[in-house]
């Protein structure tokens, strides 16, 4: 009879793993899992204890009752070296605890990310007396919904406890953690003021990063309703988004829910990368690594800010009545309706500035509940308006992001790269560039998954949504008429927003003198 399945972190099957199965009463049973992970056993009902060995994986036990309705999702964890802070935004003092998965001793440190990493402390080195003592242990199902759970199992004693107060100084730091065999791994923390200090604050995406975060082997984009009934043994056999051509990854009734509580690995910056270096790799260019070259830009050029969540945004601890511009950056795709509503009053009522400096930003609602939250991508066929059944997935559920940000996605010129052309140099935006209309700008770019310029990666566009007085000021020269459209446009309460339309404008940054005078320009102009 089938028990169940086994798989590691990222749903794969695993074979030749050794379970072990006894009951209260000290009998025992041996099964070993097949190709697909099947575990295979006649059983006779009751409580185990379940002990699974395998090479390469954290040993680890595991309580069932037999029978079961639905086979057994058993988990295992693979020997490396990951870790994650919890809570993973904080405000400056407040307690953060670090938790590290490494079965070797490992030395950590705390570095804050501006123009040049500094070392912020040194939490010294962590090994335990047991063997591998200081390797985690993943729950049973689907982790990916109730979270990873790390320094639960084992860590009941206070002496065991791994807390670090954040900085007082706002900003993006990261963990850095280094194991004597060579292994690295870095993982951030967002550490909001106490208190509002500057006029400028800056927000995090970490919505989207949660959304596009796979560990536990699910993300917004891999199962994103739910796990399948079995565990993935080849990819372009077995998930849908390969195997079936007319699948679309959001064409489902309902998504289950992405737990926070899980690493980054995606978000992972190597200790040797300089801001001022390419950004390699699919994910890098569109999450935290990118972020990073706004923060060390706006460092550099001494503009102060405070840094938030976005998940501080939804919950108020961000007050944006206490400033006078918002920077949103990169890749903002999922916001909450909280979020959504607020910067709009803020900005069409209050006389709040938005600068949004990134691509298929505010696209779809998404809901918060505790440490996890619910996408509601709805059931679409496509990325276009017609797929779609509106502009964009926020427009599904409440309005069309044009409506706030003056522009929105479409598929046209996605993953290409290229520079802007200017459309109305008289424009205030481009004071002291010396740029005329026709002129090009924004070569420059450290995005390499979408290389070409600061027009790129996915794109968006003025829409029937956009505010009748928004200014088209330049446009990117992506292939299929699919450019960034970079706009501008104030509210009759002095209101004010400047979008870019491009994930790659921030790349372009700390290389483009024209990219960065034009955003300095807007900031200037929108602290006034």
């Amino acid at each position: 009879m089938l028990i169940g399945y086994v798989s590691n972190e990222r749903y794969v099957a695993l074979a030749n793993v050794d379970l072990e199965f006894v009951n209260a009463r000290g009998e025992s049973w041996e099964a070993r899992s097949r190709a697909t992970g099947a575990v295979h056993l006649e059983l006779p009902p009751g409580d185990y204890t379940v002990t699974l060995q395998c090479a390469g994986y954290g040993a680890k036990r595991s309580q069932i009752k037999w029978p079961v309705t639905t086979p057994h999702q058993f988990r295992l964890l693979s020997d490396g070296l990951s870790g994650y802070v919890w809570p993973k935004w904080v405000r400056g003092g407040e307690l953060g605890e670090f938790r590290v998965h490494a079965v070797e001793q490992y030395h950590l440190e705390l570095w804050h990310y501006g123009w040049t990493p500094t070392l912020v402390q040194s939490l010294g080195w962590f090994d335990e007396h047991g063997p591998r003592a200081t390797m985690q242990v993943t729950p049973d199902g689907d982790f990916t919904q109730t979270g990873v759970e790390w320094n639960k199992v084992g860590y009941s004693s206070p002496t065991h406890k791994q807390f670090v107060a954040a900085p007082e100084q706002s900003g993006l730091y990261y963990f850095r953690a280094q194991t004597p065999s060579g292994l690295r791994f870095s993982f951030p923390w967002i550490v909001a003021p106490t208190r509002p200090k500057a006029p400028l604050a800056v927000l995090a995406s970490n919505i989207n990063w949660n959304a596009y975060n796979s560990f536990g082997g699910r993300s917004n984009y891999i199962h994103s309703d739910e796990f399948p009934p079995t565990p993935t043994v080849n990819s372009r056999y077995d998930l849908k988004r390969y195997a079936q051509a007319e699948f679309l990854t959001w064409n489902c009734p309902k998504y289950a829910p992405l737990s926070f509580d899980r690493p980054e690995p995606f978000n992972d910056i190597d200790f040797g990368e300089k801001i001022t270096d390419p950004i390699q790799g699919r994910q890098a260019c569109h999450l935290a690594a990118a972020e990073w070259r706004l923060l060390g830009w706006l460092e550099h050029r001494n503009w102060p800010f405070d840094y938030y969540a976005e998940t501080q945004l939804d919950d108020g601890t961000l007050d944006l009545s206490a400033y006078r511009a918002l920077v949103t950056a990169v890749h903002p795709e999922y916001w909450t309706r909280r979020m959504y509503d607020r910067v709009k009053q803020w900005v069409f009522e209050e006389g709040g500035r938005l600068l949004y400096l990134g691509g298929n930003g505010l696209n779809c609602e998404v809901e918060l509940h505790g440490s996890s939250m619910t996408v509601h991508n709805g059931q679409i066929t496509g990325l276009d308006v017609d797929g779609v059944g509106g502009e964009s997935r926020m427009a599904l559920r409440h309005e069309s992001e044009a409506s706030l940000v003056g522009v929105v996605f479409t598929p046209p010129g996605a993953m290409t790269g290229a520079p802007y052309q200017v459309v109305d140099a008289s424009h205030w935006v481009f004071d002291g560039t010396g740029l005329e209309n026709g002129d090009i700008f924004g070569q420059n770019s450290l995005h390499m998954r979408c290389p070409g310029g600061a027009s790129g990666h996915e794109t968006d566009k003025i829409s029937p949504s956009s505010p009748p007085n928004t200014r088209l000021l330049a446009k990117g020269m992506n292939p299929d008429d699919g450019g960034a459209h970079m706009v501008h446009f104030e509210t009759p309460n002095g209101g004010g927003v400047f979008s870019v339309g491009s994930i790659s404008w921030v790349s372009s940054l700390p290389v483009d003198e024209h990219v960065a005078q034009i955003t300095e320009n807007a900031i200037r102009k929108f602290l006034q």
